[in-house]
């Protein structure tokens, strides 16, 4: 993860100096926008670095349970810059859309492009194996930020094409493209933060596989209160078990270890706890998604 942001960062560096010159020369509104977008790219990398680093350190007393929100919060940044970018492009653009100009440069400026493609693609590929690894939620709003750069570059290579072929108009036109579809992935990006910030369960899908993991177990009369939420990396999962009443301390203590053990190897990393409850004793609930009594 703190390698994925030290290659974030770099690379949003070294495109803000290709895009910089680029824009010198061709006078693009197009490369003005992606240039906008690059520059916002390392910052919202440099606080991810940050988050990153934090996040990762372990849980202390002040904070029992980790610092995993800190990777919602910058992913909520990255989301907050990213809009205000966006607006400020579509004011740019409507400005030049009513006082269009010609590009200057056009070789160049799409030698550069695709130089940014090709960074940007390997940044993505590298994104997507620490993603897959981790789970992380600030590379996830980093990665999902950089690949829609791989759209806004190819649409300025298309925009540069067409502007210096005598078709100007298109310049500013694509430029408010890009604004559009920056504002869409700024707002997936928040409400993916703001999910984990208020502690939103894990996807449906996941609730049920728990479900049917405590209940495969072959003393499981039951189970309840299913709670979980994620925190940057580490998942919490919370459960009531329903065993049988005359069971000893030891005994039920040795079921809900194995129930937990299964659920950790579902759940690499996940932090568990189990409650045990006599299955006599468990109100009954007629809603079958809160209690799922073993059939």
């Amino acid at each position: 993860m703190r390698w994925a942001t030290y290659a974030s960062t770099a690379t949003a560096v070294a495109l803000i100096l290709a895009k910089l010159v680029a824009w010198a020369l061709t006078d693009s509104i197009s490369m003005l926008a992606t240039l906008i977008d690059s520059c916002l790219d390392a910052l919202a990398s440099l606080i991810n670095l940050f988050a990153v680093r934090h996040a990762l350190s372990p849980a202390d007393r002040q904070h029992r349970f980790g610092h995993g929100k800190a990777e919602s919060l910058a992913g909520l940044g990255q989301a907050t810059f990213i809009a205000g970018s966006a607006m400020f492009l579509m004011l740019e653009a409507g400005f030049r859309l009513l006082h269009p100009q010609p590009v200057a440069s056009a070789g160049i400026g799409i030698a550069i492009m695709v130089f940014s493609i090709c960074a940007t693609l390997g940044l993505v590929a590298f994104q997507g194996h620490v993603i897959r690894k981790s789970g992380s939620t600030a590379i996830k709003a980093d990665h999902l930020h950089y690949k829609t750069d791989l759209l806004v570059n190819g649409a300025v290579i298309i925009a540069i094409a067409l502007s210096s072929i005598g078709h100007p108009g298109f310049d500013p036109i694509f430029a408010l493209a890009i604004s559009a579809y920056i504002l869409h992935s700024a707002w997936d990006i928040a409400r993916e933060a703001l999910d984990h910030l208020m502690d939103k369960e894990l996807p449906e899908a996941d609730r049920e596989r728990i479900k049917n993991i405590v209940l495969q177990h072959p003393q499981a009369k039951g189970m309840h209160d299913l709670r979980t939420r994620k925190s940057g990396t580490q998942v919490f999962i919370q459960l009531h078990l329903e065993l049988e009443d005359n069971l000893s301390l030891l005994e039920a203590h040795a079921i809900s270890d194995q129930v937990e053990a299964r659920i950790k190897k579902a759940f690499p990393g996940a932090e568990v706890l189990i409650h045990e409850d006599p299955a006599s004793i468990v109100e009954p609930i007629p809603d079958f998604a809160e209690r799922h009594p073993k059939s």
